[in-house]
């Protein structure tokens, strides 16, 4: 049993999934403090406020705090932007070095000119000798 508890830590699905995860949380802590440090505070000099968490209504003894709501919502919605933001900035850096390498890869050289004239010499002979004139 501890021989294969071992074989399904060390499958590549595991790891992987491990990597994503501590990956997804070092990259929720940059957007957050992005979120946090930079986008709020640009909302709040603009608006006056970048908090509704404190408006509430009392109905009866209940006191209901939709204001939290509203924020968790707003939040959600700024780090879902910023998100989105930055995978397509880096979407496009992948795609814009995807494009390079493959210019760089489909540059012909000296030595496949030679190598297609080689093979249509060849071709050539090849066809004189099965069709003699």
């Amino acid at each position: 049993m501890l021989k294969e508890f071992r074989t399904f830590l060390m499958r590549g699905n595991v790891i992987e999934l491990a990597v994503g995860i501590v990956m997804g949380a070092a990259f929720t802590a940059i957007v957050s403090a992005l979120v946090d440090n930079i986008i709020t505070p640009i909302i709040a000099a603009v608006t006056g406020n970048a908090s509704v968490d404190a408006l509430s209504v009392q109905i009866g003894a209940a006191q209901i705090e939709y204001g939290l709501f509203l924020q968790a919502i707003i939040d959600f919605v700024l780090i879902a932007l910023v998100l989105f933001l930055m995978i397509r900035f880096i979407n496009k850096l992948s795609r814009k070095e995807e494009m390079e390498e493959e210019v760089e890869v489909e540059a012909p050289t000296a030595e496949h000119y030679l190598e297609e004239i080689r093979d249509l010499l060849a071709e050539r002979q090849s066809d004189s000798t099965r069709h003699p004139d």
